[in-house]
Protein backbone atom coordinates (compact mmCIF):
# COMPACT_ATOMS: atom_id res chain seq x y z
CA UNK A 1 0.00 0.00 0.00
CA UNK A 2 2.80 2.42 0.89
CA UNK A 3 4.52 1.74 -2.46
CA UNK A 4 1.27 2.42 -4.30
CA UNK A 5 0.77 5.69 -2.43
CA UNK A 6 4.38 6.72 -3.14
CA UNK A 7 4.00 5.89 -6.84
CA UNK A 8 0.72 7.81 -7.07
CA UNK A 9 2.15 10.87 -5.31
CA UNK A 10 5.26 10.80 -7.51
CA UNK A 11 3.17 10.45 -10.66
CA UNK A 12 0.90 13.36 -9.70
CA UNK A 13 3.86 15.58 -8.82
CA UNK A 14 5.76 14.92 -12.02
CA UNK A 15 2.55 15.21 -14.04
CA UNK A 16 1.89 18.66 -12.57
CA UNK A 17 5.49 19.69 -13.30
CA UNK A 18 5.16 18.49 -16.90
CA UNK A 19 1.91 20.39 -17.39
CA UNK A 20 3.46 23.56 -15.99
CA UNK A 21 6.53 23.27 -18.25
CA UNK A 22 4.41 22.53 -21.32
CA UNK A 23 1.75 25.24 -20.84
CA UNK A 24 3.26 27.72 -18.39
CA UNK A 25 5.18 30.95 -18.98
CA UNK A 26 8.39 29.04 -19.72
CA UNK A 27 6.87 26.78 -22.38
CA UNK A 28 8.62 28.60 -25.24
CA UNK A 29 12.09 28.08 -23.79
CA UNK A 30 14.23 25.47 -25.53
CA UNK A 31 15.26 23.82 -22.27
CA UNK A 32 11.59 23.55 -21.22
CA UNK A 33 10.68 21.81 -24.48
CA UNK A 34 13.49 19.33 -23.92
CA UNK A 35 12.63 18.84 -20.26
CA UNK A 36 9.02 17.78 -20.90
CA UNK A 37 9.75 14.50 -22.76
CA UNK A 38 12.74 13.86 -20.49
CA UNK A 39 10.63 14.16 -17.34
CA UNK A 40 7.90 12.07 -18.91
CA UNK A 41 10.38 9.30 -19.63
CA UNK A 42 11.87 9.50 -16.14
CA UNK A 43 8.37 9.27 -14.69
CA UNK A 44 7.65 6.08 -16.61
CA UNK A 45 10.96 4.52 -15.54
CA UNK A 46 10.43 5.36 -11.86
CA UNK A 47 6.88 4.01 -11.86
CA UNK A 48 8.11 0.90 -13.68
CA UNK A 49 10.80 0.36 -11.02
CA UNK A 50 8.38 0.84 -8.12
CA UNK A 51 5.67 -1.36 -9.64
CA UNK A 52 8.01 -4.27 -10.46
CA UNK A 53 9.60 -4.28 -7.02
CA UNK A 54 6.38 -3.68 -5.09
CA UNK A 55 4.47 -6.40 -6.92
CA UNK A 56 7.52 -8.72 -6.89
CA UNK A 57 7.25 -9.40 -10.61
CA UNK A 58 9.60 -12.29 -11.60
CA UNK A 59 12.70 -11.15 -13.45
CA UNK A 60 11.98 -13.56 -16.32
CA UNK A 61 8.76 -11.64 -16.99
CA UNK A 62 9.78 -8.01 -16.52
CA UNK A 63 13.08 -6.88 -14.97
CA UNK A 64 13.29 -3.43 -13.33
CA UNK A 65 14.95 -0.56 -15.25
CA UNK A 66 17.85 -0.51 -12.77
CA UNK A 67 18.78 -4.09 -13.63
CA UNK A 68 18.42 -3.39 -17.36
CA UNK A 69 20.69 -0.36 -17.00
CA UNK A 70 23.27 -2.40 -15.11
CA UNK A 71 23.27 -5.12 -17.75
CA UNK A 72 23.51 -2.46 -20.48
CA UNK A 73 26.54 -0.87 -18.80
CA UNK A 74 28.40 -4.13 -18.24
CA UNK A 75 27.66 -5.41 -21.77
CA UNK A 76 28.72 -2.31 -23.72
CA UNK A 77 31.51 -4.03 -25.72
CA UNK A 78 29.15 -6.85 -26.72
CA UNK A 79 26.30 -4.48 -27.57
CA UNK A 80 28.66 -2.26 -29.56
CA UNK A 81 29.52 -5.22 -31.80
CA UNK A 82 25.80 -5.92 -32.21
CA UNK A 83 25.22 -2.25 -33.05
CA UNK A 84 27.92 -2.24 -35.73
CA UNK A 85 26.63 -5.46 -37.30
CA UNK A 86 22.91 -4.60 -37.32
CA UNK A 87 22.76 -0.81 -37.58
CA UNK A 88 25.91 0.33 -39.35
CA UNK A 89 26.28 -2.60 -41.73
CA UNK A 90 22.78 -3.94 -42.28
CA UNK A 91 20.37 -1.08 -41.66
CA UNK A 92 22.37 1.90 -42.96
CA UNK A 93 23.65 0.20 -46.09
CA UNK A 94 20.17 -1.07 -46.98
CA UNK A 95 18.71 2.34 -46.17
CA UNK A 96 21.14 4.12 -48.49
CA UNK A 97 20.69 1.62 -51.33
CA UNK A 98 16.90 1.39 -51.00
CA UNK A 99 16.21 5.11 -50.66
CA UNK A 100 18.68 5.96 -53.42
CA UNK A 101 17.15 3.43 -55.80
CA UNK A 102 13.63 4.63 -54.93
CA UNK A 103 14.61 8.25 -55.61
CA UNK A 104 16.06 7.41 -59.05
CA UNK A 105 13.04 5.25 -59.85
CA UNK A 106 10.72 8.13 -58.90
CA UNK A 107 12.56 10.38 -61.34
CA UNK A 108 12.08 7.77 -64.07
CA UNK A 109 8.39 7.37 -63.18
CA UNK A 110 7.96 11.13 -63.34
CA UNK A 111 9.79 11.36 -66.67
CA UNK A 112 8.03 8.48 -68.39
CA UNK A 113 4.29 8.42 -67.75
CA UNK A 114 3.79 4.78 -68.78
CA UNK A 115 5.88 3.70 -65.77
CA UNK A 116 3.24 5.12 -63.43
CA UNK A 117 0.80 2.47 -64.68
CA UNK A 118 3.26 -0.39 -64.90
CA UNK A 119 5.81 0.12 -62.12
CA UNK A 120 3.84 1.68 -59.26
CA UNK A 121 1.32 -1.21 -58.97
CA UNK A 122 4.23 -3.66 -58.95
CA UNK A 123 5.98 -1.67 -56.23
CA UNK A 124 2.76 -1.64 -54.24
CA UNK A 125 2.55 -5.42 -54.57
CA UNK A 126 6.12 -5.79 -53.28
CA UNK A 127 5.38 -3.52 -50.33
CA UNK A 128 2.44 -5.73 -49.36
CA UNK A 129 4.65 -8.84 -49.05
CA UNK A 130 5.04 -9.83 -45.36
CA UNK A 131 8.55 -9.30 -44.07
CA UNK A 132 8.47 -12.60 -42.14
CA UNK A 133 7.93 -14.35 -45.46
CA UNK A 134 10.51 -12.53 -47.58
CA UNK A 135 13.27 -12.32 -44.96
CA UNK A 136 14.08 -16.08 -44.89
CA UNK A 137 14.21 -16.15 -48.70
CA UNK A 138 16.60 -13.19 -48.87
CA UNK A 139 18.75 -14.72 -46.12
CA UNK A 140 19.06 -17.89 -48.19
CA UNK A 141 19.90 -15.86 -51.31
CA UNK A 142 22.47 -13.49 -49.82
CA UNK A 143 23.87 -15.52 -46.93
CA UNK A 144 23.81 -15.09 -43.18
CA UNK A 145 25.98 -11.97 -42.95
CA UNK A 146 24.90 -8.32 -43.14
CA UNK A 147 24.27 -8.41 -46.91
CA UNK A 148 21.01 -10.34 -46.51
CA UNK A 149 19.85 -7.89 -43.82
CA UNK A 150 20.61 -4.99 -46.14
CA UNK A 151 18.56 -6.70 -48.85
CA UNK A 152 15.59 -6.98 -46.49
CA UNK A 153 15.93 -3.30 -45.62
CA UNK A 154 16.01 -2.37 -49.31
CA UNK A 155 12.70 -4.18 -49.85
CA UNK A 156 11.13 -2.46 -46.83
CA UNK A 157 12.19 1.12 -47.55
CA UNK A 158 11.86 1.16 -51.34
CA UNK A 159 8.10 1.61 -51.65
CA UNK A 160 7.54 4.32 -48.97
CA UNK A 161 10.40 6.35 -50.40
CA UNK A 162 9.15 5.89 -53.97
CA UNK A 163 5.57 6.94 -53.15
CA UNK A 164 6.63 10.04 -51.20
CA UNK A 165 9.06 11.16 -53.88
CA UNK A 166 6.53 10.69 -56.70
CA UNK A 167 3.94 12.64 -54.69
CA UNK A 168 6.45 15.40 -54.04
CA UNK A 169 7.38 15.74 -57.70
CA UNK A 170 3.69 16.24 -58.49
CA UNK A 171 3.33 18.98 -55.86
CA UNK A 172 3.98 21.94 -58.17
CA UNK A 173 1.01 23.43 -59.99
CA UNK A 174 0.51 23.43 -63.76
CA UNK A 175 0.86 27.22 -63.76
CA UNK A 176 4.31 27.01 -62.17
CA UNK A 177 5.46 24.40 -64.67
CA UNK A 178 4.08 26.39 -67.59
CA UNK A 179 5.90 29.46 -66.31
CA UNK A 180 9.19 27.55 -66.32
CA UNK A 181 8.52 26.44 -69.89
CA UNK A 182 7.75 30.00 -70.94
CA UNK A 183 11.21 30.94 -69.71
CA UNK A 184 12.72 28.29 -71.98
CA UNK A 185 13.46 25.74 -69.26
CA UNK A 186 13.62 22.11 -70.33
CA UNK A 187 12.52 19.11 -68.29
CA UNK A 188 15.74 18.73 -66.32
CA UNK A 189 16.04 22.45 -65.60
CA UNK A 190 12.46 22.53 -64.34
CA UNK A 191 13.14 19.42 -62.27
CA UNK A 192 16.27 20.76 -60.58
CA UNK A 193 15.20 24.37 -60.10
CA UNK A 194 11.48 24.00 -59.36
CA UNK A 195 10.12 20.55 -58.74
CA UNK A 196 12.86 18.98 -56.62
CA UNK A 197 12.96 21.90 -54.16
CA UNK A 198 9.17 21.75 -53.87
CA UNK A 199 9.35 17.98 -53.33
CA UNK A 200 11.87 18.17 -50.49
CA UNK A 201 9.28 18.05 -47.66
CA UNK A 202 7.82 14.88 -49.19
CA UNK A 203 11.25 13.36 -49.77
CA UNK A 204 12.30 13.96 -46.18
CA UNK A 205 9.01 12.60 -44.96
CA UNK A 206 9.83 9.38 -46.79
CA UNK A 207 13.37 9.39 -45.40
CA UNK A 208 12.08 9.76 -41.84
CA UNK A 209 9.57 6.94 -42.27
CA UNK A 210 12.29 4.71 -43.66
CA UNK A 211 14.61 5.26 -40.67
CA UNK A 212 12.38 3.14 -38.44
CA UNK A 213 11.58 0.63 -41.20
CA UNK A 214 15.30 0.08 -41.82
CA UNK A 215 15.97 -0.80 -38.18
CA UNK A 216 12.95 -3.09 -37.99
CA UNK A 217 13.92 -4.88 -41.21
CA UNK A 218 17.54 -5.43 -40.16
CA UNK A 219 16.58 -6.79 -36.72
CA UNK A 220 13.78 -9.03 -37.99
CA UNK A 221 16.04 -10.45 -40.72
CA UNK A 222 18.51 -11.57 -38.05
CA UNK A 223 15.82 -13.75 -36.50
CA UNK A 224 16.15 -16.05 -39.53
CA UNK A 225 19.91 -16.39 -39.62
CA UNK A 226 22.87 -14.35 -38.46
CA UNK A 227 26.50 -14.64 -37.37
CA UNK A 228 27.09 -14.78 -33.64
CA UNK A 229 26.40 -11.08 -33.24
CA UNK A 230 23.69 -8.57 -34.05
CA UNK A 231 20.74 -7.13 -32.15
CA UNK A 232 18.27 -9.64 -33.59
CA UNK A 233 20.61 -12.52 -32.76
CA UNK A 234 21.12 -11.14 -29.25
CA UNK A 235 17.38 -10.87 -28.64
CA UNK A 236 16.58 -14.41 -29.82
CA UNK A 237 19.43 -16.07 -27.93
CA UNK A 238 18.74 -14.10 -24.74
CA UNK A 239 15.06 -15.03 -24.85
CA UNK A 240 16.07 -18.69 -25.11
CA UNK A 241 18.30 -18.23 -22.04
CA UNK A 242 15.54 -16.33 -20.15
CA UNK A 243 17.95 -13.39 -19.83
CA UNK A 244 15.26 -10.74 -20.16
CA UNK A 245 17.56 -7.99 -18.91
CA UNK A 246 19.83 -8.56 -21.93
CA UNK A 247 16.80 -8.59 -24.23
CA UNK A 248 15.76 -5.18 -22.92
CA UNK A 249 19.36 -3.92 -23.17
CA UNK A 250 19.40 -4.86 -26.87
CA UNK A 251 16.00 -3.20 -27.32
CA UNK A 252 17.44 -0.09 -25.65
CA UNK A 253 20.31 -0.01 -28.14
CA UNK A 254 17.85 -0.27 -31.04
CA UNK A 255 15.63 2.46 -29.57
CA UNK A 256 18.55 4.84 -29.03
CA UNK A 257 19.89 4.17 -32.52
CA UNK A 258 16.47 4.71 -34.08
CA UNK A 259 15.89 7.93 -32.17
CA UNK A 260 19.29 9.29 -33.10
CA UNK A 261 18.90 8.28 -36.76
CA UNK A 262 15.47 9.90 -37.00
CA UNK A 263 16.71 13.04 -35.23
CA UNK A 264 19.66 13.35 -37.62
CA UNK A 265 17.40 13.16 -40.68
CA UNK A 266 14.98 15.66 -39.09
CA UNK A 267 17.88 18.03 -38.38
CA UNK A 268 19.05 17.84 -41.99
CA UNK A 269 15.47 18.42 -43.12
CA UNK A 270 15.25 21.55 -41.00
CA UNK A 271 18.34 22.96 -42.71
CA UNK A 272 17.25 22.03 -46.24
CA UNK A 273 13.55 22.98 -46.00
CA UNK A 274 13.89 26.03 -43.76
CA UNK A 275 11.53 27.89 -46.09
CA UNK A 276 8.66 25.47 -45.57
CA UNK A 277 5.82 26.51 -43.19
CA UNK A 278 6.29 23.32 -41.14
CA UNK A 279 9.77 24.51 -40.09
CA UNK A 280 8.67 27.90 -38.82
CA UNK A 281 8.00 28.79 -35.22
Amino acid sequence: MSAAILALALWLGLWALNVWLATGPLSNRIWARMAVPLLFGITILILWEIAVRALQVPLVILPPPSQIGARFAESLPLLWGDFVQTILRGALSGYAIGCGAAFLTAIAVDRFVFLQRGLLPLASFMAALPIVGTAPILVMWFGFDWQSKAAVVVVMVFFPMLVNTVAGLAETSAMQRDLMKSWGAGYWQGLVKLRLPAAMPFIFNGLKICTTLALIGAIVAEFFGSPTLGLGFRITTSVGQLALDMVWAAILVAALAGTGFYGLVALIERGVTFWHPSQRG
